[in-house]
């Protein structure tokens, strides 16, 4: 007989929940950077090193939206602030979408592992 824990189940279930909750917040406090936390969890759920970063940019897009509608509604930010960056931006976005799959996985995981490391860096030494 194949019994499953009910207590295991559950939390399962509020694994996602948890990690999108607090991606979200970090998403909201430092901006995108909820991305590091946000690709582990992705993993840890049983997504490849490819899919989980590329979902986190799909789940990113939708924090960001959030947390960009509360700045706009409390006055902290304009668009016109993020404007002259959205150019770039968008071209940076297409290609490193465009070149994921070209990229080793063994390659993606180094690059994002010192990324991780410069954004701590950057926010010790502030």
């Amino acid at each position: 007989m194949n019994e499953t824990n009910p207590t295991t189940g559950k939390l399962k279930k509020c694994f996602p929940l948890a990690g999108g909750f607090f991606t979200g917040i970090l998403n909201g406090l430092f901006g995108a950077g909820g991305g590091m936390v946000a690709v582990p969890f992705l993993r840890s759920g049983g997504l490849d090193e490819k899919e989980s970063h590329a979902s986190s940019v799909a789940l990113l897009m939708a924090l960001s939206l959030v947390s960009t509608a509360l700045y706009l509604h409390r006055g902290s930010m304009t668009i016109g602030d993020a404007l002259p960056y959205l150019p770039g931006a968008l071209a940076g976005s297409a290609a490193g979408a465009l070149l994921m799959p070209k990229i080793s996985t063994k390659w993606l995981r180094r690059i994002f592992g010192l990324l991780m490391i410069y954004g701590g860096i950057r926010m010790v030494t502030g």
